[in-house]
């Protein structure tokens, strides 16, 4: 049997988007600086199978992201197009592509792979530590992270249990779960490390009906965004560099 290399010099990857203030940023911004083109849809807003919906097949689909939004997943009977995405997250883990989720997209994968979502005892809105787990700090998709730095988070739910086989990256007191792998290239992560400034200050804007929830004064919210960000936004460029480089690689081998 002869084996063949084929080289692709592009890549598209498919983002799920679920509102305004919850786009790919920064992570986004680095795919596209290494080649890649992001098809950007809206599933809560569009039918299953239209160009701005859930696709049907995987014909053209290299890898996948799933971002955030205000949307429960204990609510997934109530949203047709949330079972249509938790089922292509499935699909596209069985054949083994490339999947990214953040915050809901990060829940999404634990629902659709088996884990657990409940609501938390009180909503997280601003930075907390991630502390990356010992099966984190040899995870390549992590390398020259420190092991414990500032995220960002704005959730009223969280992942009780992962799914089957899943392997824990990172986690706090207050967030058991904010990292994690499934198979070889499925990565759920429950703070967003995708903003930056101008996305951060939406989002903030849009999670200050959780404030109070949350136990935050917006000032010190303000405070601790101030003193966070540099450290935020350097090790983020990194985590989104490194998703880059090893999860999406713009040239891909094939054998046949």
């Amino acid at each position: 049997m002869v084996a063949f290399v084929r080289y692709h010099a592009g890549m598209s990857i498919l983002v799920l988007q679920h509102c305004a203030t919850c786009g790919p940023g920064r992570l986004g911004m680095t795919l596209r600086d290494h080649g890649v083109r992001l098809d950007v849809r809206r599933p809560d807003q569009h039918e299953a199978d239209t160009p701005r919906g859930v696709p049907g097949d995987l014909d053209g689909v290299d890898g996948l992201i799933i971002l955030g939004g205000p949307q429960n997943v204990t609510d997934i009977a109530q949203y047709p197009w949330m079972q249509q995405e938790a089922a292509y997250i499935k699909r596209c883990h069985e054949a083994n592509l490339p999947i990214v989720g953040i915050c809901l997209g990060a829940q999404l994968i634990a629902h659709a792979l088996g884990g657990k979502v409940e609501a938390r005892s009180k909503p997280q809105v601003g930075f907390d530590e991630v502390q990356i787990t010992p099966a984190g700090q040899v995870e390549p998709v992590l390398g020259g992270i420190a092991w414990r730095h500032p995220q960002f988070f704005s959730c009223g739910q969280e992942i009780k249990q992962l799914p089957p086989g899943a392997t824990l990256l990172a986690g706090s007191g207050a967030t058991p779960v904010q990292a994690f792998k499934a198979g070889v290239r499925t990565f759920g992560f429950a703070y967003h490390f995708e903003c930056d400034r101008p996305l951060l200050d939406a989002l903030i804007g849009a999670s200050a009906s959780m404030l109070s929830g949350a136990g935050v004064a917006e000032g010190y919210l303000a405070a601790s965004i101030d003193q966070h960000y540099p450290t935020y936004a350097r090790l983020s460029d990194r985590l989104s560099l490194n998703l880059a480089t090893l999860c999406f690689p713009v040239m891909r081998r094939a054998t046949a």
